[in-house]
């Protein structure tokens, strides 16, 4: 009977170099190797395997690539297919081939999500209705055993004991031999999440992508507009770099003062640390510096002696192995993943993306010290590690993904390159250092009392250097200072007073964002890199001196024009959320379909209402990149920065402020002036006056700020409200000028300037406040007009009210010449309604005449100072409404 023959087993790695490592590991260097789309290497052993390369993307069916003919609203419901990403090199159709008559699958991917999913992948492809047939639009994890069931010829359960999942993190013999020992099946529920997480993205990411980058394409011409994207990771990523930005244009500098007093002491001249640190008024600074000098003898009051320690690293995990690279070896993280994927293919370095910081309890230390005994750097310090005994690594996180970043075999500068080197380096110091001892110090603080006032100073001495030796960047600074005793008294040698400012934070560098990043659950350790990339690829950010990263004009305005239409779209909740329900398909507690639906539908509808309201985006793009802010000029000053915002006149007319970045709409068709530098008392913003054109148009004073965003409830009606957009909004230009706002005490308000009810609305009279001479009111909400006396110098309104009729009294000064005073004074107040003299002087325009409808009127006093009387109906005044705000 002949003998039966040897299962064929199939085994896929991700990078031919993992391929080879992976065959030679387990064939002890007895191999062939021939050319196919990618090398197969062949053994005999347990079993006779090849390994192959397989990259896979998602995208779109062809109908929806082209941007013209789709509208990006579709996408959110189109169908998505997973295809090759490098079809010239026939993949799938090679693995297919490579699968005959293979009774078992080994994938051997990275021990991660994305690693799960491209299980499911591979699995779904070997039979070839993947690329070379059938386009699946949307990857079925379910049916993906069905496909190997076609592949292999089992069926029912069994095809499901025929895939197996290599889990290992690192490419050493012993590892991989530990892995095949250790088979198992692949995660649906981990590769249904990354499924979800790639549908999410790839349909927002694209509708948003797509219509704004359509929208401003060419619009502007100094603007890049190559592509204007929007991803959920990427823009709130974006979103953390502006409002860094923000935060240092809007700051405002505040003078400080603080005491320096010194004194000298054993030889050694010490300046003392105040307690108070520093305070903001210049005279109680004087105050103490004046009490300190008066005394000028320290005494010690207490002297107090702490051994401290700092504690060793935890294990090095991608994110923290990110921010040295960016803020000490100067590699960007895109840079810096790059090369630790390099060291950890070549096997010098485990699996580079890992989330866990705390080793495995398995985990062998000493061998792993072992390998670096050699190192002409480092050796010694190992060796005398190993001869006194290395400290476990201080408790970390477990993730259960891969262990931290260690070391696995020695390197040189020469075997890995210059820039690998020193990520090679830093992974060997860092791992050193994790099994050193703590670093311990004695701190001693000395405490003085000179005036009644509290100073210190402070010195530390290392015991044990630990960890520092190893790491000497976080070594703890040594001061030494002279022993004291308790009691003493030394005089004080002079005393300073030192005046400084507070300064803004600095731009936000790219340690920072990755920290924020991490924090907010924005990206994963393998995303973080890609996703600062791209802001910067894509003129969002540029890295400046320091690995600082600075907003350009076209980040800042993104994120204003998200903040100013829908904040979530730019805040890091949202995507930390989807995260959340991701992390619930990967443990099997939500469904896959279920959170993909309800996050799509979300997006969806913001999708929908920032179509409607992209002007507002598009009024931040006008005034930064189109030649209206060229042609702008300074006008009034912004309350928020006190810098000047520039008046751009062309339509629709606004205020821009350039630190801000914020842009305030002005009424349209009329002319804009500054209000004699006077400002709102509500926000500090630089009034400004608004007149219409031709001898009867009205003039009236607005603070920019107010206008845009009413301060009080119950303003029913604004001005320029009548012209609306489709969506029911108020158009531009519409907003609440100062005859509108009922604040009570500003001279501006309606309170102050309203004189009486209009005959022909429900609005109020008021007093134009530049109309001179031709003086006059103006309904505030209708066409009307009153001419009031003309030629006089000066019209105004008081505090008081009409006794018969309750419309506000006007204080008018006649000209000397023309008055109609009997005695030649020029001053007379009364009311227009009521009073006889005052209500012959005046005339109505574009209105009924009301006079009629007052009934009799009375007697005003024609003498200098008098108080108009008068008798007849009374009216409701609409203002009044606002009599109890």
């Amino acid at each position: 009977m002949a003998p039966p023959k040897p299962h064929k087993i199939l085994m896929v790695a991700e990078k031919p170099s993992i391929a080879l490592s992976i065959a030679s590991g387990l064939s002890g260097g007895q191999m062939s190797t021939r050319r196919g789309s990618t090398e197969v290497h062949e053994f005999n052993g347990t079993f006779r395997g090849s390994n192959a390369l397989y990259k896979v993307s998602v995208d779109f069916p062809a109908k929806y690539q082209d941007w013209t003919a789709t509208d990006p609203l579709d996408l959110f419901q189109a169908p998505i297919l997973k295809a090759e990403s490098n079809p010239k090199a026939h993949i799938c159709r090679h693995l297919g081939q490579e699968a005959r008559d293979c009774s078992n699958l080994v994938l051997w991917l990275d021990c991660d999500r994305e690693g799960e999913n491209i299980c499911f992948e591979e699995a779904i492809d070997l039979p070839g209705k993947g690329i070379g047939g059938d386009l699946l639009c949307r990857p079925d994890i379910e049916k993906a055993y069905d496909h190997i069931m076609e592949c292999t010829g089992f069926h029912g359960n069994e095809a499901r004991r025929r895939v197996y999942r290599a889990r290992f993190s690192s490419v050493t013999e012993k590892d991989i031999l530990k892995a095949m020992d250790n088979l198992v099946e692949p995660n649906k529920d981990e590769a249904l999440a990354v499924d979800a997480r790639q549908e999410i993205d790839l349909k927002v990411g694209v509708a948003f992508t797509r219509f704004q980058t359509s929208y401003f394409q060419g619009k502007y011409g100094n603007l890049d507009s190559r592509v204007i994207s929007y991803g959920p990771c990427q823009t709130p990523t974006l979103g953390f770099c502006v409002q860094r930005y923000l935060q240092i244009n809007t700051f405002k500098p505040e003078k400080f003062w603080t005491l320096h007093p010194y004194i000298t002491h054993n030889g050694y001249e010490l300046q003392l640390e105040w307690e108070r640190n520093k305070l903001f008024d210049l005279d109680v600074s004087v105050m103490f510096q004046k009490f300190v000098m008066e005394d000028g003898i320290a005494e010690v009051n207490d002297i107090s002696e702490k051994q401290e320690s700092k504690s060793r690293p935890s294990g090095l995990n991608t994110v923290n192995l990110l921010k040295v690279a960016s803020s000490a070896l100067g590699f960007g993280p895109q840079l810096a993943m790059q090369l630790a994927e390099r060291l950890y293919t070549q096997g010098f370095i485990s699996y580079p993306r890992t989330e866990s910081t705390a080793y495995p309890s398995s985990f062998d230390f000493k061998s792993t010290l072992g390998m670096q005994i050699n190192n002409p750097t480092w050796g010694g310090y190992v060796q005398k590690l190993l001869d006194d005994g290395f400290h476990m690594p201080r408790s970390g996180t477990d993730v259960g993904d891969h262990p931290p970043i260690t070391p696995m075999q020695p390197a040189n500068e020469d075997m890995v390159g210059k820039d690998a080197w020193k990520i090679y380096q830093y992974v060997c110091e860092h791992f050193i250092g994790s099994v050193s001892p703590d670093c311990k110090y004695v701190r001693t603080k000395v405490e003085f009392s000179i005036g009644g006032e509290i100073f210190r100073c402070i010195g530390q001495h290392v015991m044990v250097k630990g960890f520092t030796s190893i790491m000497p960047w976080l070594a703890v600074n040594e001061k030494n200072i002279p022993q004291f005793k308790e009691g003493e008294k030394i005089e004080v040698s002079k005393v300073e007073l030192y005046e400084g400012k507070t300064s803004p934070p600095d731009y936000l560098t790219e340690s920072e964002l990755i920290s924020l990043m991490e924090k907010n659950g924005i990206g994963t350790d393998a995303s973080i890199p890609v996703h600062i990339n791209n802001i910067c690829e894509r003129n969002f950010v540029q890295v400046q001196a320091g690995r600082k990263l600075v907003p350009t004009a076209l980040g800042v305005c993104l994120i204003r024009g998200y903040q100013c239409i829908d904040p979530d779209l730019c805040l890091p909740d949202i995507r930390s959320f989807i995260e959340q329900q991701i992390t619930l398909v990967a443990k099997g507690q939500a469904d896959h379909f279920c959170v993909v639906e309800h996050v799509l539908q979300q997006f969806k509808q913001k999708f929908i209402y920032f179509v409607k309201q992209i002007e507002n985006m598009d009024a931040l793009f006008e005034a930064q990149f189109s030649p209206l802010a060229d042609s702008g000029r300074a006008l009034s000053k912004c309350g928020k920065c006190l810098r000047y915002m520039k008046y751009i006149s062309t339509q629709p007319s606004r205020m821009y402020c350039g630190t801000c970045e914020e842009v305030y709409y002005l009424p349209q068709k009329g002319t804009i002036k500054l209000y004699k530098e006077l400002t709102c008392p509500l926000d500090n913003f630089e009034l400004l006056i608004f007149s219409l054109a031709g001898p009867e148009g009205k003039s009236f004073p607005l603070c920019p700020y107010c206008y845009n965003n009413p301060p009080f409830e119950g303003i029913d009606t604004l001005f320029g409200a009548s012209k609306t957009s489709s969506s029911g909004k108020p158009g531009k230009g519409a907003g609440m000028p100062c005859f509108l706002c009922p604040h009570p005490t500003c001279r501006h308000s309606l309170i102050a300037q309203g004189v009486c009810a209009c005959p022909e609305c429900s609005g109020t009279l008021v007093l134009d406040p530049v109309s001179a001479p031709k003086w006059r009111l103006y309904c505030n909400k209708c066409n009307c007009l009153v001419y009031l006396p003309q030629g006089a110098h000066r019209i105004s309104t008081t505090r008081d009210k009409c006794l018969e009729c309750e419309s506000t009294i006007l204080e008018v000064d006649f000209n000397k010449k023309t008055t109609p005073l009997l005695d030649g004074s020029t001053l007379y107040t009364g009311c227009i309604l009521c009073d006889e003299l005052l209500h012959s002087l005046v005339e109505v325009k574009h209105g009924k005449s009301f006079f009629k409808r007052m009934g009799s009127r009375g007697r005003g006093r024609l003498r200098g100072s008098g108080r108009g009387r008068g008798r007849g109906g009374r009216w409701d005044d609409p203002k009044m409404s606002f009599r109890d705000f």
